[in-house]
């Protein structure tokens, strides 16, 4: 059994996290760049300063991404490498690194698919603001408009945003990830509309000026799955995945309900009801612009059981459980990319992709100078096993993105963590696939049968 005969196999990335170049042709500070200057936030004191150096080696990378048969690669685009105000003059220098990027993908048979903010934020709009300035929709309504004029003609698949959870939870909460400024509820509740207001804008935008576009975004989610196959047990892990908890910010249905169903979940009221924005008489209608397909970003989930009283419960995990080599010890559970996207179909039926899906391994070069990561191959074979078995079961998948292509700044862990299926040597750039890699290009090869 293979995926379907269009299925789209490819990898992703993030400019901050390889771009590199943060100071050169015309680019200003992002909050990361601003973020990564403060003394602690980052693991190992590093930035995305240099990073993958992806900006001077983009042709290396795309040659390595068509030798492993890549259908696609997904990619962000620098705000302030563009508009390095945000809301200012157009820096041509950053449109001319996308346009010979775009160029380069398309002369090598690789289509291009591209996320427009994957949160590295114009530092002079943060100082304006940010998202909770009432102008920040259109901001970034305005933003997206300059780079689709300039790409439009061949980059035809576009991500508004990526994991929101992350450029609002992770930042205004938990403030592990830049700005790192714990807010209010009733702040973070007006960010999540006005990124909402955002995204809208930016899809009506985006249908009025590439009417052939292929338009969705990119949620992160963990993706709860039942601990047994009884029905009680599916409903509750159903009723988990779609909670909303104590602060929401990290709920599936806060995200994806005002897009694909118009309206913010009940519970969200139930619960912030008090702390709520004001919503404007067509916000809602803006907010849920039509959109091709609903990417989502999916590491690990957690098993759910029912508590025999209507809800739901967390069974703990066995001692010794399975996990990654990642800080924050995620739990290998294939199951996520099983459950996670049907239980996301059932309820909003709209074609997936899963944009991001990966795992951070201990990869060292060996004395044969090849990268050996069987855990990665592994970890991959699983989960990609578990997501053919939910498309042969109904669900309505259209591709795979790897996270990610190199190796890159992992955010607040720096670069102690390695994800990516071909090695950086961050001293001298040099590339090496990994055997991951080559695995990747025979599974690309196959459709996916040869899991």
């Amino acid at each position: 059994m293979a995926f379907r005969d269009d299925f789209v196999w490819g990898g992703a990335s993030a400019s901050y996290q390889v771009e590199g170049a943060v100071n050169e042709d015309g680019r200003l500070p992002s909050v990361w760049d601003m973020f990564c200057k403060q003394e602690g936030k980052i693991l190992d004191g590093s930035s995305g300063a240099v990073a993958a150096d992806f900006y001077h080696r983009y042709q290396e990378d795309v040659d390595i991404m068509k030798e492993l048969g890549y259908k696609a690669h997904r990619f962000s685009i620098a705000w302030p490498r563009v508009i390095p105000t945000g809301d200012g003059a157009v820096n041509e220098k950053g449109l001319d690194f996308y346009d010979r990027l775009v160029d380069s993908l398309c002369k090598a048979g690789i289509t291009p698919y591209t996320t427009l903010f994957h949160w590295d934020y114009p530092y002079d709009l943060f100082r304006k603001g940010g998202w909770m300035n009432p102008d920040s929709p259109k901001w970034f309504a305005d933003y997206a408009a300059v780079m689709v004029k300039r790409l439009g003609d061949r980059l035809k698949n576009y991500m508004t945003i990526n994991e929101p959870t992350c450029f609002i939870g992770a930042s205004y909460i938990k403030t592990n990830h830049a700005p790192g400024i714990r807010l209010p509820i009733w702040d973070t509740l007006l960010m999540t509309h006005n990124v909402l207001l955002g995204h809208g804008r930016v899809v009506q935008t985006l249908r009025s000026l590439v009417p052939d576009a292929k338009i969705g975004y990119a949620p992160a989610v963990g993706a709860y799955y039942p601990a047994s196959d009884s029905p009680e047990d599916r409903e509750a892990a159903r009723q988990a995945f779609f909670s909303v908890g104590d602060e929401g910010l990290w709920s599936v249905s806060l995200w994806n309900d005002p897009i694909f169903l118009g309206t913010y979940p009940e519970e969200l009221y139930r619960r912030h009801g008090q702390h709520m924005p004001h919503i404007g008489s067509d916000d809602m209608k803006i907010i849920s612009q039509k959109l091709d397909f609903l990417g989502q970003n999916i590491y690990f989930g957690d098993a759910v059981r029912a508590d025999g009283k209507g809800g739901y419960e967390f069974p703990r995990r066995n001692i010794g459980y399975p996990f990654t080599a990642f800080a924050e010890k995620w739990p290998i559970s294939p199951e996520a990319l099983y459950w996670g996207p049907r239980f996301l179909y059932e309820r909003y039926k709209v074609p997936l992709y899963i944009t991001e899906n990966g795992l951070s391994c201990a990869d060292t070069v060996s004395l044969d100078g090849k990268v050996h990561d069987p855990g990665r191959i592994d970890f991959l074979q699983r989960y990609l096993h578990c997501l053919r078995k939910a498309a042969g079961d109904g669900v309505d998948i259209r591709g795979y993105f790897h996270w990610c292509v190199t190796d890159s700044f992992e955010w607040g862990y720096g670069y102690t963590e390695r994800f990516g299926m071909v090695y950086c040597d961050y001293q001298t750039q040099q590339r090496i696939i990994k055997d991951s890699g080559h695995w990747y290009r025979e599974v690309i090869r196959s459709n996916g049968a040869n899991l």
